[in-house]
């Protein structure tokens, strides 16, 4: 990691070469020199400098302009200082058009020099910090899995994010459109913009168009400002349109007109702004049928369905949930002071086994559920089942160990029962992981000594003395 900034000169005059270095170094930079274009190229390469000050015109091969053009095709990060002579400055302010930073006269004036590297260097620091940021984010939001249909995914969200192109998510619920959302994102050149969602199904209509395009004091009554809409919030970046399918037609027809213009008005006022948003709508309904069934333009669906991309449920990709059960687990661990804790290999196959409803939403609901009731840092079918996990048919029960499942008179499992079971296999357990210690058996699973003897005679547990 370098700690001092790193600045090479480029130039053929030695004397140059020499003050530029000795003023710099007595600044606090780290200083490297090269004579001419190629070896100033090599000195980029071997150095790696934040900032070259580069002579327009030197004898050889390559001149100044030469070596920008190149220099700034392999090393992009990497900012310049045209130094240009008497007669010059024309090919200096092309060197600025081809990508220099700034240019300096000769004979050259040390405070701009300083000055000039001085604001380099802070911007510098700035994009750094920004993309430190964006890739924590990009962490964060990173798409778990590498079952086919999730490579397929992040193949497909790769390829599309450095477009512009508008962008239709279709999925069920819970299976994570809004994360694809975001994962376009901030791998398209809007990263560093805004990205604002927009929950169509929980906008009334009649606030639709002021909810979206703002509106001028005294638009209506209670108006006693001008407000911004989401796309003006969303200018540069991009306006993320969720549930979509939710939205009603006269909504619809708006949406339909602004995307189609690319400009709108706020309520109330007379100036038509421009949009510069990109779209991202996502919806858990099949368009084509809300389409044939009369609730949603045609017109829109084409407008929109520029790219379609489909996120696969949990049930088409159950490869994935021991990937997503250790990224919950870490998650939460981190997140809520719990020591993390490590789920048994059945306990994973029942987990597995189940259909999941409510897709990855559910599992991470679930996950955090297990991660409160659970009082080890070992996981097993039975804490799953005390948490309540089914395979979502009618009385049915996704262990095989254990026994039968008590049945209510009509032949179904009821709550109630359901839990005492549950209940009294954990403290079953328990008690045989402490060798029937009821004190310590207490102590770890977090009851009273009183409240756990009263529940071991509620359900008829025999202790050895």
């Amino acid at each position: 990691m370098k700690d001092l900034a790193r600045i090479l000169i480029v130039d053929d005059e030695s004397a140059i070469r020499e003050v530029l270095s000795a003023s710099l170094k007595d600044d606090g930079y780290e200083v490297a020199t090269a004579g001419d274009g190629a070896s100033g190229l090599q000195t980029i390469l071997e150095f790696q400098p934040d900032v070259v000050l580069l002579d327009i015109w030197m004898p050889g091969e390559m001149d100044g302009l030469e070596v920008l053009n190149v220099a700034k095709s392999r090393h992009p990060e990497v900012q310049f200082i045209i130094m240009s002579g008497h007669g010059t400055i024309e090919t200096a302010v092309k060197a600025v058009k081809s990508g220099a930073w700034d240019f300096v006269e000769k004979p050259l004036s040390m405070d701009k020099i300083a000055i000039t590297l001085k604001n380099i260097l802070s911007f510098q620091s700035e994009q750094g910090e920004k993309r430190a940021l964006l890739n924590k984010l990009r962490k964060s939001i990173a798409l778990i899995g590498q079952s086919e249909p999730m490579v397929t995914l992040k193949q497909m969200i790769a390829r599309v994010a450095p477009s512009h192109s508008w962008v239709l998510i279709q999925g069920e619920n819970g299976t994570g459109k809004e994360l694809v959302a975001q994962n376009i994102h901030y791998l398209s050149s809007r990263a560093g913009r805004p990205f604002i969602e927009v929950n169509c199904a929980a906008i009334p209509t009649e606030l639709i168009e002021s909810e979206l395009f703002g509106y001028e004091k005294g638009a209506f009554t209670g108006a006693e400002r001008t407000k911004k809409g989401k796309f003006d919030h969303a200018q540069g970046g991009t306006l993320f349109l969720d549930e979509i399918g939710d939205m009603s037609l006269e909504a619809q027809a708006k949406i339909l007109r602004i995307l189609q213009e690319r400009r709108f008005q706020r309520v109330g006022g007379n100036e038509s702004i421009e949009v510069n948003v990109r779209v991202i709508a996502a919806t858990n309904k099949s368009l084509p049928e809300e389409i044939k069934a009369g609730r949603f333009r045609e017109d829109l669906y084409y407008r929109l369905n520029v790219i379609p991309f489909v996120v696969p449920p949990l049930v088409e990709r159950r490869e994935d949930l021991p990937a997503l059960v250790d990224h919950f687990s870490e998650q939460f661990a981190r997140e809520g002071g719990f020591p993390r804790k490590v789920f048994s290999p059945e306990a994973i196959k029942a987990l597995m086994q189940h259909s999941w409803p409510g897709n990855v939403r559910e599992l991470r609901n679930f996950i955090e559920r297990i991660y409160i009731l659970t009082p080890g840092e070992f996981v097993d079918c039975h804490d799953l089942r005390f948490a309540g996990l089914w395979d979502g048919q009618v009385g049915g029960q996704v262990f095989a160990e254990g026994g039968e499942m008590p049945r209510s008179a009509d032949g179904l499992i009821s709550f109630r029962e359901a839990r005492a079971q549950f209940e009294k296999e954990f403290l079953l357990k328990k008690i045989a992981e402490n060798n029937g210690n009821i004190s310590k058996t207490a102590e770890l699973i977090g009851l009273e000594r009183s409240y756990l003897h009263r529940k071991i005679k509620s359900y008829g547990i025999e202790v050895g003395l």
